[in-house]
């Protein structure tokens, strides 16, 4: 339960009770401007969180764009772009042969593999860029 009062009764009843104090608001009588925005900023933090572990950010990077428009299919360019450090033309070319997929491009640039070996590295990794990667480089230093 997420509730702006310390003691809550929802707080009590709830299993984990996340109750921050905003202070006093600018507006005397006014309940809800730092309570509301106290709140959307817990939850931004909890959902972020979320989507870090589950495998959807790479870096700084929410790399599981789904490229449904021209300016969506620009955004995907751009993060394999600066996820690793290649051209355009690179981006491009790893995002068609991965079918459209970020995160095998991604990682198909960074291992320089063929989509296919990105993505059978990606299922190992449970879609986790960074695992996906460090994995790989792993498996060839054991190799060498």
């Amino acid at each position: 339960a997420i509730a702006c009062n310390q003691g809550s009764k929802i707080g009590e009843s709830a299993d984990l009770a996340i109750e921050p104090v905003p202070g006093p608001e600018v507006l005397t009588g006014s309940t809800r401007l730092k309570a509301g925005t106290v709140q959307k900023l817990i939850l931004n933090m909890i959902s972020t969180g979320a989507m870090v572990k589950i495998g959807k950010v790479y870096q700084n990077l929410m790399v599981d764009v789904q490229q449904t428009n021209e300016k969506l299919v620009v955004r995907g360019q751009n993060i394999v772009m600066e996820a690793t450090d290649c051209t355009r033309e690179r981006a491009v070319q790893a995002l068609a042969d991965a079918g459209g997929h970020v995160k095998t491009a991604i990682v198909s640039v960074l291992l320089d593999c063929d989509a296919e070996q990105a993505a059978v590295a990606l299922e190992r990794a449970h879609g986790h860029v960074r695992t996906a990667v460090s994995g790989h480089e792993k498996s060839n230093a054991d190799v060498q």
